[in-house]
């Protein structure tokens, strides 16, 4: 699974936030506490599977979903404590762009440190369709341990090795709404299910209402849940795992261009 949290924005902040409006820094998490979390349905089969059928003349040029709104030049970061130490997470829409299965999709710079050393260094690609699906066409990852290069796991890209795109955000989210974010045989099979729409969460960053909230699993890593929450026109805001993986990602950091 992923280990990223995968981000965003398009017009001017003050306009993007509205719907998801910070509130005063001592508000609780509410629905994004870790216990909430565990207490959600999870990836329910008698959710509603959104599948749309992959079309490469049906890809715009710019990625501006509300959740998940990717205009070069902006950048978050995100900080979680791990038992090794601290780890940032510093995520950049690049102006770069790579041609896979015919569509253009933008490049997304990831990469994260641990106590100030570079541990996974990653270019992921997605693109948006014409209805407002943001479409994910895989990451070129490396890890690496005290500067030296120690694997690539996690790496794969749409139509090759059988590969193919899957969906990390959906044009018009609903309860209960599940689809297949990545799809590499052997390699990811990362799924997910919309929880909620009114999620309130607060990180360093700030507070947001009316956040969407999903519960991400693979078939990879059974029993690991992660609980992902989006903030209107900032993307993700936090990333929980109850149990079984990482602990508390979130966001300490965002800025992108003046429009």
């Amino acid at each position: 699974m992923s280990q990223r949290t995968t981000v965003i924005l398009a017009c001017a902040a003050a306009v993007l936030l509205a719907g998801c409006d910070r509130q005063g820094a001592s508000s609780l998490l509410g629905a994004a506490s870790a216990t909430d979390g565990a207490r959600a349905s999870g990836l329910s089969p008698a959710g509603h599977e959104v599948a749309p059928v992959f079309d490469p003349n049906n890809y715009g040029t710019t990625i501006d979903n509300v959740f998940f709104p990717l205009p070069p030049g902006t950048i978050w970061v995100y900080v979680e404590h791990t038992p090794e130490g601290v780890e940032i997470d510093t995520v950049e829409v690049t102006h770069d762009k790579k041609t896979i299965l015919d569509v253009e999709t933008t490049v997304i710079h990831d990469r994260v440190y641990l106590e100030g050393s570079l541990k996974e260094d990653t270019f992921d690609w997605y693109a948006q369709d014409k209805q407002g699906n943001v479409w994910y066409f895989g990451e070129d990852t490396k890890s690496y341990d005290h500067g030296q290069l120690v694997g690539t796991a996690g790496s794969w890209e749409a139509g090759q090795n059988g590969a193919s795109a899957g969906l990390i955000m959906l044009a018009d989210p609903q309860k209960g709404d599940t689809y297949l974010q990545e799809n590499s045989p052997g390699v990811v099979a990362d799924r997910a299910k919309v929880l909620r729409l009114d999620a309130s969460v607060t990180v360093p960053y700030g507070s947001f209402d009316g956040c969407l909230q999903t519960a991400d699993s693979t078939p990879i890593e059974p029993g690991v849940r992660e609980y992902k929450f989006y903030a209107r026109g900032i993307g993700p805001v936090l990333e929980v795992t109850p149990k079984g993986g990482r602990g508390r990602v979130e966001l300490v950091s965002f800025s992108t261009p003046s429009p």
